[in-house]
């Protein structure tokens, strides 16, 4: 969309452009004028922090996704989004500045997503899908009659989970390129 935009991630990118493999902490002071990170969620959102009592170390794995969350924010960037899944952020450091759902942004699933803004605006929604119903219910495509996950177990459904949905994602760069 015309944006000089820069990936950064541990993992080598699955798109081509410009991307940065290794650690975004050492990238944050390098004159950006917009932030938006997506911090792995696997010690941080609610599906997965039964597991924290249950798994010796991991209590400690979710203090430490904690401190790099309270890194992103503080970073010295004039604009920051970060966004995750419903966990312990929001009771840790802060509430979520909005929560989005794909629905909202013309993709036929349901996720909710909370972000937590500096110096930016909320998302406008741009277009709704309506749910099924299924016995009184709202469902979406993503999601199984009962209202689980359609995602089946595999070795990337971590990966597969973590997108970002195409409407979202096209809001962001529209709305927050502008600000």
């Amino acid at each position: 969309m015309g944006h000089d935009a820069v990936s950064c991630d541990l993992l080598p990118t699955d798109v081509p452009g410009p991307h940065v493999q290794g650690d975004v902490l050492t990238q944050l002071s390098k004159g950006w004028d917009l932030l938006i990170a997506f911090p792995p969620c696997t010690y941080l959102c609610v599906s997965g922090l039964h597991w924290n009592k249950r798994i010796p170390g991991r209590a400690d794995e979710t203090e430490r996704a904690l401190e790099f969350v309270r890194a992103l924010m503080d970073a010295p960037i004039p604009r920051i989004a970060i966004e995750n899944p419903v966990g312990c952020i929001s009771s840790r450091i802060r509430k979520p500045d909005q929560i989005v759902q794909p629905y909202d942004f013309g993709d036929d699933a349901s996720k909710r997503t909370c972000l937590w803004l500096k110096g930016l605006p909320p998302l406008t929604p741009t277009e709704h899908v309506a749910p099924r119903m299924v016995n009184g219910r709202k469902r979406w495509a993503n999601q199984t009659d009962s209202g689980q996950n359609r995602l089946g177990p595999s070795a990337d459904r971590w990966k597969i989970r973590s997108l970002t949905y195409p409407g979202i994602a096209r809001a962001m760069a529209q709305q927050w390129g502008k600000a």
